[in-house]
């Protein structure tokens, strides 16, 4: 049980030295954003927490952004990475800071993304 422990923290390590600080025209991006069964978390430190749940299955990704193109980003370890787009990129509207991720609206409830709920 112990090997797996510590197996389990040197692979978080591991992860959080991967992440790259988001670049300063991307901060906007640093947030707590929620819409319909989805859950994203983007630390300003680079590292991402995503949750979605649809119907009886959900997604959960916990990984460094590995870069941007354009206004989509890609998330992963080597050569498993994800590509989020974002088509519509985080910017203020009438009800506070929206952006669209995957097809999804989403709303930033909260610039501080420390100890931050599931969904």
């Amino acid at each position: 049980m112990r090997r797996i422990f510590f197996t389990f923290a040197a692979a978080l390590l591991a992860l959080a030295g991967c992440a790259k600080p988001l670049p300063p025209e991307k901060m906007h991006y640093a947030g707590e954003w929620r819409g319909p069964g989805i859950c994203l978390v983007i630390s300003p430190d680079g590292t991402v927490q995503y949750e979605r749940k649809q119907g009886n299955s959900s997604t959960t990704i916990n990984a460094p952004i590995t870069e941007f193109d354009g206004n989509d980003f890609l998330v992963g370890l080597g050569g498993l990475t994800t590509r989020f787009v974002v088509p519509v990129p985080p910017h203020e509207g009438a009800n506070g800071w929206e952006m669209t991720v995957d097809g999804v609206e989403l709303k930033r409830v909260d610039e501080n993304v420390e100890g931050v709920e599931s969904i």
